[in-house]
C-alpha cells in the first residue's frame, strides 16, 4: 500500500515559499531604488531593478547566483536560451560571455534580482570538509543552469537582505549567511555544476582553468594547442569537454569576449569600430564588423549610436 501524502504540509510548504519570496520582494524594492545595479554594504551582493524591457545587452558572467523576481529576463549562451523570472535561481560556475534582454518589466511591476558573487575558495573548503557528502554526478556539468530556487534557499536569502536593515549586523552574520547559501546550492539539484568547477583534477576544473586564461588573454591570438595543454587534454577532448562546459568552441568564445569588450569600450569611452576592433585583436575591420553585425544585428556604429541616442530596438522576441 503507498504512503497517503499529506496534503497540508504541501499547502503549508507552498504558502510558506509564497510568504517568503513577497517579503523579498518589498525588501529589494526598498533597497533598488535606482535603475540598473545597486551596489550595497553587504560583500558581494548587488541589487538590479529593470522597470522597462531592454535592447539585447552583451556582458561576461563572472560566477554567481542570481535570484530572479517579478518580469523576466531572456539570456542567451552560444546557441542556449536561458529564460528566467518568479523565483529563478541562475547559477554560473565559470566566466561566460552572454546576450542578455530584460523582455518583461513595467514600473509598477518592475523586474527585481539578487545578484550574488560566487566565491569559489569557500566552495572548496566546504567540499573539502570530511562530513560533506556529495553524490558523484560531474557528468554533463554546464558553466550555467536554471532552476526554481528552493524554500529554503529563498529563506538563506532573505535573512542576508534582512542584515540590510541592521547594518552594524554585516560584518557578523553576512560572511554565515553567503557560506550557508553556498552550501545549500552545493546540496540542490544545481551543485554538481560548481562541484566539477572546484574539484582540482576533475576534466571541467581544468577546462575551467582554460577557460579563464582565455578570458584574460582574449587580445591574443588563439592557439588551441596551447588551451589543451593548460587543460592537459588532447585537442579532441579538450574541444569536446570545453563545448560542454561553455556551450560553445573556444574560438566562439573568444570572438564573443571581443566583441562584448569591444562593444562596451565603444559606448562607454566613444571610441569608433576600427579602434575598437584592433583593440580586442581584430586584424580586419571588415571582418569585425560582419561578425560584430552577426551577433548584435547592425553594424558597429550604427548599434552605438541607436544606444546613444536611446533608439536601440526594443523586442520581446527573438
Amino acid at each position: 500500500m503507498s504512503p497517503v501524502k499529506d496534503k497540508t504540509a504541501d499547502a503549508r510548504t507552498i504558502g510558506n515559499a509564497t510568504d517568503t519570496r513577497a517579503a523579498l520582494v518589498s525588501k529589494i524594492a526598498a533597497h533598488a531604488l535606482a535603475e540598473g545595479l545597486n551596489p550595497t554594504a553587504i560583500p558581494k551582493l548587488v541589487l538590479s531593478r529593470r522597470s522597462v524591457p531592454s535592447y539585447c545587452a552583451s556582458a561576461t558572467y563572472e560566477p554567481g547566483l542570481i535570484l530572479f523576481f517579478q518580469g523576466k529576463k531572456r539570456i542567451n549562451v552560444g546557441k542556449t536560451t536561458y529564460l528566467c523570472g518568479d523565483s529563478s535561481l541562475l547559477l554560473t560556475s565559470v566566466a561566460l560571455p552572454v546576450v542578455s534582454q530584460v523582455i518583461k518589466a513595467s514600473q509598477d511591476e518592475p523586474m527585481l534580482a539578487m545578484i550574488l558573487r560566487l566565491d569559489m575558495t569557500i566552495v572548496r573548503e566546504l567540499l573539502n570538509k570530511e562530513d560533506f557528502d556529495s553524490p558523484d554526478d560531474s557528468s554533463d556539468t554546464r558553466g550555467m543552469s536554471v532552476n526554481a530556487a528552493s524554500e529554503e534557499i529563498l529563506n538563506a536569502f532573505s535573512r542576508l537582505m534582512t542584515l540590510l536593515d541592521t547594518p552594524a549586523d554585516i560584518p557578523f552574520l553576512s560572511g554565515l549567511i553567503q557560506r550557508e547559501i553556498i552550501y545549500r546550492v552545493l546540496r540542490s539539484s544545481q551543485g554538481k555544476h560548481v562541484r566539477a568547477i572546484a574539484t582540482a583534477g576533475d576534466q571541467k576544473n581544468r577546462v575551467a582553468k582554460a577557460a579563464a586564461w582565455l578570458k584574460d588573454n582574449y587580445a591574443k591570438p588563439l592557439r588551441v594547442e596551447e588551451l589543451a595543454e593548460v587543460a592537459r587534454m588532447g585537442i579532441s577532448t579538450f574541444h569536446n569537454h570545453f563545448r560542454s562546459l561553455t556551450e560553445m568552441s573556444p574560438i566562439q568564445y573568444q570572438k564573443q569576449i571581443r566583441l562584448n569588450v569591444a562593444r562596451q569600450r565603444m559606448l562607454s569611452e566613444g571610441v569608433d569600430a576600427a579602434t575598437a576592433a584592433f583593440g580586442v585583436g581584430y586584424e580586419s575591420a571588415s571582418q569585425f564588423n560582419r561578425e560584430y553585425s552577426r551577433l548584435f544585428g547592425q553594424p558597429p556604429m550604427r548599434d552605438a549610436r541607436a544606444h546613444r541616442d536611446g533608439t536601440a530596438m526594443v523586442s520581446t522576441s527573438r
